[in-house]
């Protein structure tokens, strides 16, 4: 079983995009704070959180609260981006073996919200 937690932190800290495949469950599903419609598998999932570390995975990007159930937990973090102070917070479900089946961004305030929109459209596009 994996520990999904650590596993997702040391992706983190590494910045390593391709850490995902490993971690991700194939039925997996992605919900962005800037699209409308829940992403589904495993493929779809990879590219926004791989667009994800690139654009908020900083050398500012750190958790800041971390709250855990069974099998899922929510972790909030801080960024800056272009100037802009991001808040958010990221709410992972996963299975008993431990791969990821649910992921949920929030982001607040609405500008950084907007500057996030638009830099993940372009690396989102560039990947598609």
């Amino acid at each position: 079983m994996i520990d999904t937690l650590k596993t997702w932190h040391a992706i983190v800290k590494a910045r390593d995009e391709h850490g995902l495949a490993g971690l991700l469950a194939d039925d997996v599903v992605f919900e962005s704070p800037v699209v409308h419609t829940p992403q589904h598998g495993k493929a779809i999932t990879t590219v926004y959180l791989q667009s994800a570390l690139k654009v908020l995975n900083n050398e500012t990007f750190r958790y800041v609260g971390e709250w855990k159930a069974h099998n899922s937990a929510v972790l909030e973090f801080v960024c800056v981006v272009d100037g802009i102070t991001i808040n958010g917070v990221d709410i992972i479900r996963w299975n008993d073996a431990g791969l990821i089946v649910s992921f949920k961004v929030m982001v607040r305030p609405l500008k950084a919200m907007n500057t996030l929109h638009r830099k993940m459209a372009e690396l989102v596009a560039a990947a598609g």
